[in-house]
């Protein structure tokens, strides 16, 4: 497969992906509304999915930066950084970005911001230290890609959808055990009751959906970027071998935390160093195994 048609179907499938993502979420406020006969749920639940991603999508860089304890580097501080960011800003047509470091010597960086016009790149004072030149323009080539990509945009909504359907199922399950009971007093028969059985049931497994799909999208954007990166670079190896660097080197990063582990270019937890990984670990991983990124780059004909 060629870089472009790698990058295609990536998008692609990324995009049918939170398609049926949206659909799915719709499909649980329906069935929700009908099951507690309260039709004005379905109307909020789509209401407030649209604003909170918005809301969220405008102030997360800020808070992504607070929680990281990650501060602005100037030009003077690194000059080397700033030259190569500015290179492949120019060469991608992208506006420069803001550039932050995190004091943690696990090697990682992660990209953030509204938009391209508003975007900051965040790299640790490990990856600075332990990665050449090349290896450098690969990982933040990467994350210019997904700032290209929109990626900030699309994990912030899947976010938002993800938290939407875990509220929903938690608001059925008290409304079932401690809630009103109109739905056994209302009437309708059997169809009222098959409604009310299967809102039950996806209430326990709507949440585990949720998640796994939106580890399936953030693996493919992963996916997307490394193509992109390998594009934009003209030398898929550099950052090839500075994701083996970083998964090699086994010390967690004390910044991250679940609530942005899907933002680095590797997972800052190190989960796959240096282990055989099932497939059923596979589907809950944000990120896609090191080892299949390195190998798709390789394989990459540019």
């Amino acid at each position: 497969m060629t870089l472009y048609e790698h990058s295609d179907s990536n998008q692609a499938k990324t995009w049918w992906l939170l398609a049926g993502f949206f659909v799915f979420v719709i499909l649980i406020g329906y069935v929700f509304s009908v099951a507690m006969n309260e039709p004005l749920i379905l109307i909020i639940v789509v209401l407030f999915s649209v604003i909170s991603s918005f809301v969220s999508y405008w102030y997360s860089d800020k808070i992504v930066l607070a929680m990281s304890s990650a501060r602005e580097i100037t030009h003077d501080n690194n000059r080397e950084l700033f030259h190569i960011v500015e290179n492949l800003c120019i060469a991608s047509g992208l506006p420069q970005p803001k550039i932050y470091f995190i004091d943690d010597t696990a090697p990682n960086a992660f990209a953030t911001g509204r938009n391209p016009e508003h975007a900051v790149i965040v790299v640790t004072i490990g990856l600075l230290q332990k990665l050449d030149k090349a290896e450098l323009e690969g990982v933040i080539a990467h994350e210019l890609s997904h700032i290209g990509n929109r990626d900030i945009l699309l994990a912030t909504v899947v976010t938002i959808l993800v938290g939407m359907i875990v509220l929903l199922a938690d608001w059925f399950r008290h409304w079932s055990f401690f809630g009103n009971r109109r739905g056994s007093d209302r009437g309708g028969g059997e169809l009222a009751m098959l409604f009310t059985v299967v809102a039950g049931i996806l209430s326990l497994l709507a949440p585990l959906f949720a998640y796994l799909m939106q580890f399936a999208i953030s693996r493919k954007r992963e996916f997307l970027a490394d193509a992109s990166a390998a594009l934009l670079t003209r030398y898929p190896e550099g950052l090839a071998r500075a994701l083996e660097k970083i998964s090699a080197d086994h010390e967690p990063l004390e910044a991250a935390n679940r609530a942005t582990a899907h933002l680095y270019i590797a997972s800052p937890f190190k989960e796959d160093s240096g282990r055989k990984i099932s497939w059923f670990t596979k589907i809950f991983m944000t990120h896609p195994p090191v080892e299949e990124r390195v190998r798709a780059l390789r394989d990459l004909k540019i």
